[in-house]
C-alpha cells in the first residue's frame, strides 16, 4: 500500500498541475469548431487561481493557443469522461441550446456497491440537504419540494459485490446520479459524499487522501464515467464516446465474477 504522504500528494485536496502532453493525450476529437476530451478523474474543469494548468479549460486554452474557449458541459472533478470545449460562440450556442432543449442523449457507466439485479427507474425530486455539514450535498426532497429528477440504472454485470451499470440521466440535476444511486441502496463505489460517511468528503477537502479513506473506500475517486453523448442538431446528429479509463478498468477487472 502507498504511504499516506504519497497518497496525499497525488490525491490531495488540490489536484496536481496538468502538462501539455497529458492534455493532448486526452483529445478524442478535434476540428475547427470543437475539442472533445476524455477527462480523467481528479481533473478540474473550471479555471482556478492556481494558474492555467490547474484546470482542463485553462490548460486547453494554453495548449491549443486560443484566446477564448467555451465549456459546453462540465463534469465534477472526480467524474471522468466526455468534456466538450467549443472554439467559437456559434458552436457553443448550438450545443448549449441542444442541452437546454433536451435534445441530447447522455449515458454514463458506473460501478455501484452491491448486486443490482434488475433495471431500476428512479424518479424522485432532489434538493439541498440543509442538515448536512457539507454545503454542496443534496438529498431526496420531500413531497412538493426540490427539482424533479429521473435516472435509469441498467445492470450490465455483477462482480465481487459490485455492479457495472449503464446509467441514463433523463434530467440534469446536481449530483443526480450519485444521490439516486444511494437512494436505491447502491451507492457509487468510492463516493466520499454519498457513500459510507459524508465526513470523508470534508476530511478529503481539508487533508486530501488519508489512511481512513484507504481503509473505508474501494477506490480513490467515485466510479462514475460520462461515456456517451449524442446531440440532435439542425445539421444532423453529433455523437461522441469515451472509453472507460484505466483506473476503473483495473478495479473492475480485479474483481471476481459472480457465479453463474
Amino acid at each position: 500500500m502507498d504511504d499516506s504522504a504519497t497518497l496525499a500528494a497525488i490525491y490531495g485536496a488540490e489536484p496536481p498541475l496538468l502538462t501539455a502532453e497529458e492534455v493532448r493525450s486526452w483529445v478524442l476529437h478535434e476540428d475547427a469548431d470543437l475539442l472533445v476530451f476524455n477527462k480523467p478523474g481528479w481533473v478540474v474543469c473550471h479555471p482556478s487561481k492556481r494558474g492555467p494548468f490547474s484546470s482542463l479549460v485553462g490548460a486547453a486554452r494554453e495548449v491549443f493557443a486560443m484566446d477564448k474557449i467555451h465549456l459546453v458541459a462540465r463534469l465534477d472533478r472526480e467524474t471522468s469522461g466526455l468534456v466538450l470545449l467549443a472554439r467559437n460562440p456559434r458552436t457553443a450556442r448550438a450545443l448549449q441550446m441542444a442541452l437546454s432543449d433536451r435534445r441530447v442523449a447522455k449515458s454514463y457507466v458506473a460501478i455501484l456497491e452491491g448486486a443490482l439485479q434488475d433495471r431500476r427507474e428512479v424518479s424522485v425530486a432532489i434538493g439541498p440537504d440543509a442538515d448536512s455539514p457539507v454545503a454542496v450535498k443534496q438529498k431526496v426532497a420531500g413531497r412538493g419540494e426540490g427539482q424533479k429528477a429521473q435516472t435509469t440504472f441498467r445492470p450490465l454485470e455483477i462482480r465481487g459485490g459490485y455492479t457495472l451499470v449503464d446509467v441514463v440521466p433523463h434530467t440534469g440535476r446536481k449530483h443526480q446520479i450519485r444521490l439516486h444511486a444511494q437512494s436505491i441502496g447502491h451507492a457509487v463505489a468510492g463516493d466520499k459524499l454519498y457513500g459510507p460517511d459524508e465526513l470523508l468528503y470534508l476530511e478529503f477537502v481539508e487533508k486530501g487522501w488519508t489512511s481512513r479513506h484507504e481503509a473505508v473506500l474501494p477506490l480513490r475517486r467515485q466510479a462514475l464515467h460520462a461515456a456517451r453523448m449524442t446531440f440532435e442538431l439542425e445539421t444532423g446528429d453529433l455523437s461522441f464516446e469515451a472509453p472507460l479509463p484505466d483506473d476503473l478498468n483495473v478495479f473492475w477487472n480485479g474483481l471476481c465474477s459472480a457465479p453463474q
